[in-house]
């Protein structure tokens, strides 16, 4: 796995939005969460273009994202949101663009699928980790800065991650690679070039939280 480098102050760090539109309040109060982590957030006005329940068109999105990707100026690069699209960039996603230029990617919900798709087939390592809605949006309550900065700023592991309220279910330990995110995401990636199937043992999380028993269970089955 090729691992980017630790972020520094001052670092460049591209916004981008590879699926649902955004609330302007929402983005603007990420942003200056970023800059109070020194970072420089930078951004087009791609951003914020709407065309129904995306952010704006295909081509729009992909562009957006490889631009930042490819900007040697860039040196990590934060969603604005989640709920669908991003899926739709995966065709232009290239392993030996992405590998050529390695740099921090962090998201989570829909950006599931550029994450695993990063990590699985272009062989980076990505942090599922909070985007500027409702979470870099709402400061410190909405993301655990500690973890996050032990993650994106330090060369060394990042330590343990605090987990309030967890219940172990069965005691034990493993050593793998840790792959997972949306569950939908994943169980949507089956049966396509793209599908989340990761060599060797892994580690598997869920980010489902409030999700319907039954639901899970038909996914959890699939």
């Amino acid at each position: 796995m090729l691992k980017p480098r630790a972020l520094r102050p001052d670092d460049r760090i591209a916004v981008v939005a590879p699926a649902s539109p955004l609330d302007r309040d929402e983005f603007y109060s990420g942003i200056a969460e970023l800059e109070r982590l020194g970072f420089k957030a930078v951004y087009d006005d791609s951003v914020f273009a709407q065309e129904g329940y995306v952010a704006g068109s295909a081509t729009l999105r992909r562009d957006a994202l490889r631009r930042a990707w490819l900007d040697p100026s860039v040196a990590g690069v934060v969603a604005v949101r989640g709920g669908y699209g991003s899926v739709q960039s995966l065709p232009w996603l290239s392993a030996e663009e992405i590998r050529e230029t390695p740099k921090a990617f962090i998201g989570y919900s829909d950006l599931t699928t550029i994450l695993t798709h990063l990590t699985i087939n272009c062989g980076l390592v990505c942090f599922h980790g909070p985007m500027l809605d409702r979470r870099f949006s709402r400061g410190e309550e909405g993301y655990d800065r500690v973890s996050l900065l032990n993650c994106i700023t330090k060369p060394e592991p990042a330590g343990e991650l605090p987990a309030p309220g967890l219940e172990t279910l069965k005691t034990g330990d493993a050593d793998a690679p840790l792959y997972g995110g949306n569950l939908t995401q994943l169980i949507a990636s089956l049966g396509t070039p793209y599908a989340f199937r990761p060599a060797g043992p892994y580690v598997l999380f869920l980010e489902e939280v409030g999700e319907r028993p039954y639901r899970l269970d038909l996914m959890v089955a699939h």
